[in-house]
């Protein structure tokens, strides 16, 4: 660990002259008056039950008894207590990063078998040891097929989600990438599509996958990963590198995280993925281990043949949805999609008073066209304790009217029904 040594009035001097500035404050000049701190007074110290009690007085303003049918990329899924119980402990949650393999098999091995886990899941051959998010991992994606590819026009499909568009965008607001709306793969490093799409609909872009690779362009899909329960793989469709927002796998919901972004690819790119990989090998005396075999980071290699400087594992998240796969089975994850579809599709048959959106099939989410602004009928539901969904003019994905509703598993038929009848009341009164 580190310590801090505070410079010296002399040492500020001579800093503040090396820089051009007269003094520290002439450092903020740029900040307006009316933003800077006003004081820097701090309250006196409270005792550990004056904390507590008002830690948990803060922690009551926050009402967490809604249903939810939030969608857009993050879910309220059941997570089995053993994911917590099991990741929690000290062994996994205190470790640190596993440099030294022979101090680290037990990280190890689970990160490689949560990569395992992901190819199963994803039908790919090689995946990583999980990346920030869903939305970082698209502009992983991109950058690696550039250097796959060493081109640099990037098609952005309809179908991804708008935040993740946005991200994209300003991750590579500095490198020369030329980022465009559509589907032709002609002279584009990839095109990246979504499925199902940021509205729900579940598409098939085996076709895509072709074209792309006719015109030497990588077809990058987004996956919503409960849906591979039912719906066909990335790997299955052709797609080269396969990214995910791996929230829905054991994360509970949070302002932000921590998540984890998930991404896999065909062997013969692995070389050009970003992140590290643990690998299995044995010993000098024969015995199975775990080491890391590619980490072509920024901390490991020079910062200019890094395959990226923003990644970050997010060990203990996908330990998370290790256990949280390895919990359910292969059965026990079918089932889990087979009821977020079956769910959505009765909360449908319920809302014969709205217009459905979709323009094909849908998973567990789909867009609506309310006879009201939906921001309003989503604050006056909010008043009854649920959560209608997300209205999708505030991410500039659709009409005031429109709003995207998302069903898991944890929505009983009595949580439907409730639901359909108040969003009806307040909708059409």
């Amino acid at each position: 660990m580190g310590s801090w040594i505070p410079a010296t009035t002399a040492e500020q001097e001579d800093m503040l002259k090396t820089i051009g500035v007269n003094s520290i404050e002439d450092l903020f000049s740029s900040i307006p008056e009316a933003l800077r701190m006003q004081s820097w007074n701090v309250p006196v110290g409270l005792s550990e039950m004056g904390v507590d009690n008002a830690i948990a007085g803060l922690a009551a303003k926050n009402d967490t008894g809604k249903v939810s049918f939030l969608g857009g990329g993050y879910y309220d899924h059941y997570i089995p207590a053993a994911v917590g119980a099991l990741s929690g402990r000290s062994e996994f949650y205190t470790a640190y990063t596993p440099y030294q393999p022979e101090s680290s098999q037990g990280t190890l091995q689970s990160i490689y078998e949560y990569q395992s886990t992901i190819c199963r899941l994803t039908e790919m051959e090689f995946a990583n040891a999980s990346l920030y998010d869903g939305g970082t991992a698209v502009f992983e994606a991109a950058t690696m097929a550039v250097r796959v590819t060493r081109k640099t026009k990037v098609v952005v499909h309809d179908s991804v989600n708008p935040t993740y568009r946005k991200m994209l965008e300003t991750h590579a607001a500095n490198l020369e990438l030329d980022i465009v709306t559509g589907d032709d793969p002609t002279d584009a490093a990839c095109v990246i599509v979504q499925n199902p799409s940021f509205l729900g609909t579940v598409a098939d872009y085996t076709a895509l996958a072709d074209k792309c690779h006719a015109a030497k362009a990588l077809l990058v899909m987004s996956f919503y990963p409960v849906s591979l329960g039912m719906v066909k793989t990335p790997g299955a469709m052709g797609a080269d590198i396969a990214i995910g927002e791996g929230q829905c796998l054991g994360q509970p919901l949070g302002f932000g995280g921590p998540y984890l972004g998930i991404m896999a690819t065909r062997k013969e790119y692995v070389r050009k993925m970003p992140g590290r990989i643990a690998g299995e090998t044995k010993d000098a005396k024969g015995r199975r281990g775990f080491v890391l075999t590619l980490q072509a980071r920024e901390q490991h290699i020079r910062r200019t043949k890094a395959m990226s400087n923003i990644c970050s594992n997010q060990a203990l998240c996908a330990l998370r949805a290790l256990i949280h796969l390895s919990l359910l089975g292969k059965t026990g994850f079918a089932q889990m999609a087979t009821a977020c579809h079956s769910k959505a599709e009765y909360l449908k048959s319920k809302l014969s008073f709205v217009e459905i959106l979709n323009d094909g099939p849908t998973f567990n989410e789909f867009a609506v066209r309310l006879p009201k602004d939906a921001a309003t009928v989503a604050a006056a539901l909010a008043e009854q304790g649920y959560l209608a969904g997300l209205p999708l003019v505030d991410v500039a994905a659709g009409e005031s009217n429109d709003l995207l509703i998302a069903v898991t598993e944890k929505r009983s038929r009595a949580d439907l029904d409730a639901f359909a009848k108040a969003l009806e009341e307040v909708a059409c009164s």
